[in-house]
């Protein structure tokens, strides 16, 4: 999984766990973040964190799933995006008109596509109806680093309240000041006509699309067996607020009364989420949880399609290509297998080979900007000076279609090193930055860019919109 990705160490302690178990291809931004706390997590760390994940494959089969229905709330022109959060539990939650974040523990756990669906479906529900105004007003321009920092700033609270521990809620509110304290809130504070909104509005989306809305029912009915329940308010949906029983029962009788509530999701879509469910559990989990799930009896592509993630970040990568082999031999046409078997020798120190199949799978995905930005990296790391201008090529088209590429605009960085351009070099050094959230590093590299360009040009008037960027107070770095 790319795209801003990171090429990425994996490192120790439990705050950081999650983080070791993802990759390139499961890119991370490095966001600050609220991590579901535990005793033992809340006294190891005043600062819990947590990743914004990118995937090219994850990414695309989201907007297969959130398309019809955004077009359906009349929101097909207003470009927004699925964020995934690198968090176990199952959560979802709005915080703009523009953004839906997931946690990649909702994509594990969901059974079917259309649990998933009608989670999203909720979330647009919030965004078409305009609820959270208040906060969309103050960071309507913020950059989604940006938003995440600022966003569990207010979370931690929450946590704090939830578990019955002061540290931590004490730390993240002495971080809010005035706006910030205002967002957190409007988060945290439960309206139910809001959340009785957006229910109806799921399943009236659900309905114009053709879709069931009984995962709805099911993910409400999953949490009020679990008896998850949350003292304040963190997100408008799943661990927000009880599911009161009257709640399901009015959603249930509304889901009931479609046409559509019988509707199976299609057998190619549920291939789909099969495959994306094994991605995700070979990439975050160990390996005795992975073969626990999908053991060697199990010949399904799925179930290969674990192990041999499973076997590039544990085991011998010879023994991981092998596997991953067998996967493209059964799907040729399979961009994904050629991305993973990239990634896997890339990261194994073997830039040069991952060059071909990044290639192929670039080329049968026209482009794809994550990807892209992938092969750009082998292409630098490769060592090789007769690839630097195809890799300057490759990163320069991967960071326009994709801006928030992290590894993109650091591969970049040092391709124009290599070529002698200090001032692109210092500016995309300054981008790369900017995009993992680090808003102190990115002005201070963007400044000294600023004095290589002639001023006006292009460079120097990017430079300067990096140095006058102002985020919120709680996203930025100490």
């Amino acid at each position: 999984m790319s795209s801003t990705a990171i090429p990425f160490r994996p490192v120790s302690g439990p705050a950081q766990r999650l983080a070791g178990a993802f990759g390139h291809g499961l890119a991370l931004l490095a966001a600050v973040l609220f991590c579901a706390p535990t005793a033992k997590a809340q006294e190891s760390s005043a600062k819990p964190r947590s990743q914004i994940i990118r995937d090219a494959e994850i990414e695309e089969l989201l907007r297969d799933y959130t398309r019809p229905v955004l077009k359906a709330a009349g929101l097909a022109q207003q470009n927004v995006e699925v964020v995934l959060i690198g968090d176990r539990s199952y959560n979802a939650f709005v915080a703009d008109g523009k953004r839906i974040f997931v946690n990649v523990g909702a994509l594990m756990d969901a059974d079917t596509p259309n649990q998933i669906i009608g989670v999203l479906a909720h979330e647009t529900g919030h965004i078409a109806g305009g609820h959270l105004a208040r906060m969309r007003e103050q960071i309507a321009g913020a950059q989604t680093m940006a938003i995440v920092a600022m966003l569990l700033a207010g979370a931690g609270v929450a946590a704090g309240a939830a578990t019955g521990s002061s540290g931590i809620g004490s730390a993240a509110a002495g971080a809010i000041t005035a706006p910030q304290e205002m967002i957190r809130r409007s988060l945290l504070s439960y309206q139910r006509g809001e959340e009785q909104a957006a229910d109806r509005s799921a399943v009236k989306y659900l309905n114009a699309t053709q879709q069931s809305a009984k995962g709805m029912i099911e993910t409400f009915q999953r949490f009020q067996n679990e008896q998850l329940f949350i003292s304040q308010r963190v997100d408008p949906y799943l661990l927000s607020h009880p599911m009161a029983r009257e709640r399901i029962a009015a959603l249930e009788e509304l889901a009931k009364a479609s046409p559509y509530f019988n509707a199976k999701d299609p057998p190619a879509l549920q291939a789909r989420h099969d495959m994306m469910r094994a991605k995700l559990y070979g990439f975050v989990e160990r390996p005795d949880v992975v073969y626990r799930r999908y053991p060697l009896s199990d010949t399904s592509l799925p179930a290969q399609y674990a192990r041999a993630i499973s076997a590039y970040r544990f085991g011998n990568v010879n023994d991981a290509v092998a596997k991953i082999d067998a996967l493209v031999a059964k799907q040729p046409s399979n961009p994904y297998f050629q991305e993973l078997k990239g990634q896997a020798l890339l990261e194994a120190g073997r830039a040069g080979q991952a060059v071909p199949p990044l290639k192929q799978a670039v080329s049968m995905t026209n482009g794809n900007p994550l990807i892209r930005a992938m092969l750009g990296q082998a292409l630098v790391q490769s060592g090789n000076p007769a690839y630097t201008d195809e890799a300057i090529r490759e990163l320069s088209f991967a960071t326009q279609r994709d801006p928030n590429s992290a590894t993109g605009w650091r591969s970049l960085a040092e391709a124009y090193g290599r070529k002698g351009d200090l001032a692109n070099a210092d500016l995309a050094a300054a981008q790369a930055a900017f995009a993992s959230g680090d808003f102190k590093t990115a002005r201070e590299l963007a400044a000294r860019a600023r004095t290589r360009f002639p001023q006006g040009t292009p460079g120097w008037l990017k430079s300067d919109d990096i140095v006058n960027f102002k985020p919120p107070a709680t996203a930025q770095r100490q």
